[in-house]
């Protein structure tokens, strides 16, 4: 039987290197990849049977039209002819009587591929819809570290092997970047220590971690200044680094670090002085200091804050001078490619509106907005499931004047509010391309087995109603292949992305430097293409300054300092982790991973107590935006004050409103960013 190379499609900084073994046209078995330099040949539990997924008997493989209430999943099967003609004629009757701005797209990560991902952006550009912020997942914790990095690429995660000290900060790692652990492995084979920093003992910190650090929700920046205060007091930074390569250390020692005694911050972070002190000087005294930053720190109104003074770290103690040292938030590799090819911007009419991704509900029941959203096309994305505010998003997507299309797999929770439901293809059924924002990686995803019933890829469909809206552009009459194509020879003078102010090479100059540095040939077979870093690339500090900035002119303020988060008038911090089985809301269709599931709340005992609470009741758990119900979990991995779920479950599967109907439409203080952990609740038992 064949075996064809291929990527996880999904929403993970690792972007598997998958081997699918596929006989009579079905994919039946897929395995890790052992020449991927990263993932290596292993998978994560969601992964290791995603045939079932591509072949599960739920998949959508027809367009619907809807029959009965919106939210009641009632629909019938229609043809394509008429669901594009149903689509096109809407949009074209919402655009003549209030404006194309009324139509917005609305997607985000179901595919991380290149040109499904990105797939429908040019033909909503040149339709004249409202633009999308799309910033649910993490962009705070991008501009944290832009504001102090610039442009300058992140540390390798690999390099981690040869560090003395590995910082796993806000990072569920056997959930959510399980491959890192070989790296971490490696370390610690060598000596390395392993430290984890996070609001509660995840499953990473009980079985990786040698040492734990536990800080209140939404005060990772306070500790920050807090080890920064130590190593300036002691001693402990690198001061000839500093010197040479750091714009603004001295202001932050004089103006801020004072400040940021052990003790002031105990009080905020809830840990004790000697657990931070103990932190500073191991990670001051350490030869080569590595810190993976998760992103659920990001998630608070002081995210971007958060993350600008974690990143102060490496500067302060030369981390970057040295092999194993540095920072890794989120790498480039998809700035090997040319997106521009895809995304076609240039047909963005001047003027248009953006609309927030993470203000789904307020868009949707603002009836002062101007023009309002009458018509709501989403791929790639559960926002019912997963946008913040759910009894909003809900209420909003109940509109009987909303025109709503949903392409997708299967029937999902947004789905089940469509008006017309699109069959939407897997990964293993479209060509793309898939970066990596974990490491430096690029991959080739063949489409290996045909589609399944009906089903057609984001960029067909795209292709479909530029068609259907009379366009004659040569740009839409491209296959899915054509665009992959395109992007792997853009490698050729996208990769290495160049320093802030270098001159541009000629294209001769541009494909002579990427000889060296990947081989588009091999991502023609789909082979795992690691792009080679350039030399020193670590000391490359791509600022205006070419300097660290600590110090950063651009920004208010110019020198970082902590301030708390937002929250909410309820007593425990709520915080909503990541679970192994699911991602986001993707997988919920596969009985295997979700078992039925119920919805579990952590809750340390000494806080159930007083509220009279018992280990496996169902209790309800409430804020001033919802409610929603959980079985009850007694467990010392909580500290007190904090209560904590683990997983995104579809509200079907999970037997009522999820999470998110507890989470906000607030923004971070940077990038426009999601703040689901920035959320405090009540808990009672349930009647």
């Amino acid at each position: 039987m064949p075996i064809a190379q291929t990527a996880c499609p999904y929403d993970c900084p690792d972007c598997c290197g998958l081997l699918v073994t596929v006989e009579d046209g079905r994919a039946v078995k897929t395995a890790g990849d052992p020449t991927h330099p990263f993932t290596r040949g292993t998978l994560c539990p969601k992964m290791a049977h995603y045939e079932r997924t591509v072949h599960h008997p739920g998949r959508l493989t027809t367009p619907l039209r809807r029959t009965g209430a919106k939210g009641a999943g009632e629909f019938t099967p229609i043809s394509w002819d008429e669901a594009i003609k149903t689509i096109t004629d809407k949009f074209r009757a919402v655009g003549e009587q209030y404006g194309y701005e009324a139509i917005m797209p609305y997607s985000y990560a179901g595919t991380m591929g290149a040109v499904q991902h990105n797939g429908y952006h040019a033909f909503f550009y040149k339709l004249g819809a409202s633009n999308l912020a799309r910033t649910i997942c993490a962009p705070a914790k991008g501009a944290g570290y832009k504001s102090v990095m610039g442009a300058s690429m992140p540390t390798a995660p690999q390099e981690a092997q040869q560090s003395d000290l590995i910082v796993l900060w806000s990072l569920s790692l056997l959930a959510t970047d399980i491959h890192f652990q070989h790296d971490v492995e490696i370390a610690r084979q060598n000596g390395a220590k392993i430290w984890c920093i996070d609001t509660y003992a995840t499953r990473t910190a009980e079985h990786l971690a040698d040492e734990t650090l536990y800080v209140k929700p939404g005060t990772d920046g306070a500790l920050a200044l807090g080890v920064l205060h130590i190593l300036a007091r002691d001693g402990l930074t690198d001061i000839n680094f500093i010197a040479r390569h750091v714009q603004g250390w001295h202001e932050l020692q004089a103006q801020v670090l004072p400040r940021y005694t052990p003790e002031y911050v105990s009080a905020i972070t809830g840990m004790n002085t000697a657990q931070i002190e103990a932190f500073a000087h191991a990670y001051g005294q350490a030869r080569a200091p590595f810190i993976r930053l998760g992103s659920g720190l990001s998630r608070y109104t002081n995210g971007s804050m958060t993350v600008r003074l974690i990143t102060c770290l490496p500067a302060a103690v030369g981390a970057y001078a040295h092999a194993g040292g540095g920072l890794l938030t989120s790498v480039s590799s998809s700035h090997a490619i040319d997106r521009e090819l895809v995304y076609h911007t240039d047909w963005r009419q001047p003027g248009t509106r953006t609309l927030n991704m993470c203000e789904l509900g307020r868009l949707l029941n603002d009836k002062k907005l101007a023009p309002p959203v009458k018509a709501l096309y989403i791929y790639s994305s559960n926002p019912a499931a997963t946008a913040p505010d759910q009894n909003a998003v809900l209420q909003g997507l109940a509109r009987t004047d909303l025109f709503t299309v949903v392409h997708e797999r299967f029937l999902t929770d947004t789905a089940r509010y469509a008006d017309i439901v699109l069959p939407a293809t897997s990964s293993l059924e479209a060509d793309d391309i898939y970066p990596s924002y974990g490491n430096y990686c690029l991959q080739r995803g063949m489409a290996i087995i045909p589609p399944v019933g009906e089903s057609k890829s984001n960029w067909q469909v795209a292709c479909l109603l530029a068609q259907g809206m009379g366009w004659d552009e040569p740009f839409f009459q491209q296959t899915d292949s054509d665009l992959v194509e395109q992007l792997i020879a853009s490698t050729a003078h996208c990769w290495p992305d160049l320093p802030v102010g270098t001159a541009v090479p000629t294209r001769q100059q541009s494909q002579q430097a990427a000889s060296l540095r990947i081989d588009p040939s091999q991502l023609r077979c789909g082979i795992p293409t690691p792009l080679a870093l350039p030399a020193n690339y670590k000391m490359q500090f791509r600022t205006p300054s070419r300097h660290i900035e600590i110090l950063n002119p651009a920004m208010e303020p110019a020198l970082p300092d902590y301030f708390p988060p937002t929250g909410d008038a309820a007593p425990f911090h709520f915080v909503n982790s990541p679970d192994a089985r699911v991602l986001d809301s993707s997988f919920n269709e596969r009985a295997e991973l979700t078992h039925g599931h119920t919805m579990e709340l952590l809750m340390h005992p000494a806080d159930a107590q007083p509220l009279h609470l018992q280990d496996g009741q169902r209790v309800t758990v409430s804020n001033a935006r919802g409610e929603a119900q959980f079985k009850l979990s007694l467990s010392e991995r909580t500290p007190r004050g904090t209560v904590v779920t683990e997983g995104v479950w579809s509200h079907t599967v999970a037997g009522g409103l999820n999470t998110n109907a507890l989470t906000s439409q607030r923004l971070t203080d940077k990038a426009g960013g999601s703040t689901f952990y920035d959320v405090n609740v009540d808990v009672r038992a349930t009647e």
